[in-house]
Formats: structure tokens, C-alpha cells, sequence
């Protein structure tokens, strides 16, 4: 699978768990689309520092567009990307960013807590 096939099945994957199998169903809720969007900003700049000084590259053949020219930077924008990273990027981390949220939602409805919740680990406690 390439890099966008497997992009989409992630999206796809974490929208089904939030609306059917969690029933969570955060992405119908205006706060989630409002955190995200903090958050992907903050994705963009950090995908872009990484891509952008070439500490990531990526095949060409996977991703959408091509691969930075040998030696040289990708495009800021354009040829498949945003920020320089390339836009299956976006959709790894809407994904986690999706899931990890429905995972806390569902959680807290089930009222799984660490126990106990502050202080010292219970198997330290002196008695």
C-alpha cells in the first residue's frame, strides 16, 4: 500500500470508530473542529521544519506529487504539499489526532480512572 492508501484508511477507520463504534461521535461537535484546528497548525509547522531541512524525505512513488530533487528542499506548497510535508501527512494526523479523543470520550463515559489518582504508586505506600 502506499502512503495515501494507507492515509485514507486511517481517516476512514478513526471516522467509523467515533460515530459507530465509540458513538462518541466527536467530528459533528464544533469544539473538536475548533481544537483541530489548532492542532493541525501546529502539525503544519512542525511537518514542515522536518521535510523542509530534510531530517524526513519520502518516495515519490508513495505520496501524492513527487520527492524533492536530490540535494534539494521540497516546495513550500504545491506538487502534494503543504508546508513543505507532504498532504498525507494531514491525514495521519487528523486520525491520531481523532481517535486519541474518542479513546478519552469513551473512557471517561466508562469512568476508567487510574487508581489512586495522586501520590505516590499504591505498591510504595507506607503503612
Amino acid at each position: 500500500m502506499t502512503y495515501t492508501q494507507l492515509g485514507l484508511v486511517a481517516v476512514l477507520l478513526a471516522v467509523a470508530l467515533d460515530l459507530w463504534a465509540f458513538r462518541t461521535r466527536l467530528v459533528r461537535r464544533r469544539a473538536f473542529w475548533a481544537a483541530y484546528a489548532i492542532i493541525v497548525f501546529f502539525q503544519l509547522v512542525t511537518n514542515g521544519m522536518f521535510t523542509g531541512f530534510g531530517i524526513v524525505r519520502y518516495e515519490g512513488d508513495a505520496i501524492i506529487g513527487g520527492s524533492s530533487p536530490e540535494g534539494g528542499a521540497p516546495t513550500f506548497i504545491g506538487d502534494g504539499r503543504l508546508a513543505f510535508a507532504p498532504v498525507e501527512d494531514l491525514l495521519f494526523g487528523f486520525a491520531l489526532v481523532l481517535l486519541s479523543l474518542s479513546l478519552w470520550v469513551l473512557w471517561g463515559r466508562k469512568g476508567i480512572d487510574r487508581t489512586p489518582t495522586a501520590g505516590p504508586p499504591i505498591w510504595r505506600r507506607e503503612r
